[in-house]
């Protein structure tokens, strides 16, 4: 596995770059910067896989961001990562966050992405849209009355526990102390982004590559949402619900999100042309 920083659009881009064949890119979400590096290891990717897995701006060894950034970057960035690694189209992954990302680069630029696999977008376009975007209002607020730090605590004993450090160090080591870092570019520079992030019918209508949507049966109205949006903009989207997994899944559920990647992937390869 090579790790290398990949200049991109004036910033560089700290990159995991292994294996051979059909490339396969893993978009980081926002906070957990290695979120689906788990995934990408899994041996049902292992032949016949490029995997690329990297950094977005602001996070571990990437540039450094500061200030509100922007879902329409966050693709541009992408885009131009792969034009830099020679790769013309990808399967491109995308949990949270970076399922949003995702979206964006399949709409933006369709002839880079061969499909897209979409773990739980995102609930910023559901009919719960507004509770979420509140909910995500209030960490910002809190976050610039009390401090970066302050407001990570008070998010993931929310949404894992108040022993989130032993847990998320469990599910991936060294996770809780790369949070910490790159704490201030998830308040200051992602959650911005998301609540600007528009994304309409004209937008969905220039996605015409396979997509394959999974999702965790126990993560809750909101992705549940999500999942029914999905299938709405994408009919002929493939599905997957995985038993017992929540938001987390792409930790606590790798090896069955991979199996689902490469099952898809391989009913879609590119050597059956294009779409």
């Amino acid at each position: 596995m090579s790790k290398r920083l990949v200049p991109v659009d004036g910033v560089r881009l700290d990159v995991r770059d292994w294996g051979a064949g059909e490339p396969i890119v893993f978009v980081q979400t926002a906070l957990t910067a290695d979120e689906l590096l788990p995934v990408a290891q899994m041996s049902a990717l292992d032949r016949g896989y490029r995997k690329v897995v990297y950094h977005r701006r602001g996070y571990a060894g990437s540039t450094a961001v500061g200030g509100p950034g922007s879902i329409l970057r966050d693709a541009a960035d992408c885009q131009a990562l792969l034009d830099e690694l020679k790769i013309d189209r990808a399967h491109i992954v995308g949990v949270s966050y970076s399922a949003a990302v995702a979206l964006q680069l399949a709409a933006h630029a369709p002839e880079c992405v061969r499909t897209l696999v979409l773990l739980e977008p995102p609930p910023v376009h559901t009919p719960s849209a507004a509770e979420f975007r509140s909910a995500c209002e209030r960490l910002v607020r809190t976050r610039r009355r009390h401090g970066p730090m302050v407001a990570l605590d008070q998010f993931l004993s929310v949404v894992i526990g108040p022993d989130w450090r032993d847990v998320t160090e469990r599910q991936l080591p060294g996770s809780a102390e790369q949070m910490e870092q790159d704490v201030a570019t998830f308040f200051d520079t992602d959650l911005p982004a998301l609540l600007r992030w528009r994304f309409g019918p004209a937008d969905v209508g220039r996605i015409s590559c396979p997509v394959l949507h999974v999702g965790g049966a126990d993560s809750g109205p909101w992705f549940a949402e999500v999942r029914t949006l999905m299938l709405g903009w994408f009919p002929h989207a493939d599905d997957v619900v995985i038993e017992g997994a929540d938001h987390s899944l792409a930790l606590t559920h790798s090896r069955q999100i991979a199996n689902a990647i490469a099952t898809f992937t391989r009913n879609n390869s590119m050597s059956h042309g294009r779409n």
